[in-house]
């Protein structure tokens, strides 16, 4: 769960020129990606990333964290058991381009016996933030499929990055809803915008 080197994490921006010291009491949390660069197949006729691609950068970015409670590709092979998404909700704040470059990292706000609750950002190596993502997991037995608890191990591994992301600060946004927000129309606000 030890961020990549050379990247390090530190209050809500990844520094791609800090060290990552390789000690027992190096903050293991948020989870990072490693840097991930925007492919040109994923630029829209806007000339900045396709809102699809921001899934696929957040998906490829929760990977580091998944193996670090041991839900990797092995995982899903020999023991039949996987994680499908079943709720996610992308804030797009600042436009990706070509030869960008950003790292995702991946934050446990909560589980149970067969949930994760996370959020995610995508950060351009530079700091910025430019989307974020909140997402509720499953964890899934392939045999039905069904929501199935996680095994022991599985679930010690995740009780033990939820320990640490805990101790984070709690995400600016988490589970706002989506909508307009209306100001309340009174007599002066009517004859304003007739």
């Amino acid at each position: 769960m030890r961020p990549p080197a050379p990247y390090a994490w530190d209050g809500g921006i990844c520094h791609a020129a800090v060290p990552v010291e390789e000690t027992e009491n190096t903050v293991t949390a948020p989870v990072l990606s490693p840097p991930l660069d925007i492919e040109s197949a994923w630029i829209d006729y806007n000339g900045h990333l396709n809102m699809a691609y921001y899934g696929v950068l957040f998906d490829r970015g929760s990977d580091d964290a998944f193996a670090a409670m041991g839900m990797t590709l092995d995982y899903v092979r020999t023991r039949k058991l996987t994680i499908y998404t079943a709720e996610v909700h992308v804030r797009y704040l600042r436009e990706l381009h070509l030869g960008d470059r950003v790292v995702v990292s991946y934050q446990l706000l909560d589980h149970d016996a067969k949930r994760l609750h996370a959020y995610q950002e995508i950060r351009h190596v530079d700091g910025w933030l430019a989307a974020t993502s909140e997402i509720l997991s499953l964890h899934i037995d392939q045999a039905g499929p069904r929501v199935a608890p996680f095994p022991a191990d599985i679930l010690a591994a995740v009780e033990a990055m939820f320990s640490e992301h805990k101790r984070l600060p709690t995400p600016q946004g988490i589970g706002k809803p989506i909508g307009i927000n209306r100001r309340k129309e009174t007599a002066f606000t009517q004859n304003i915008t007739q």
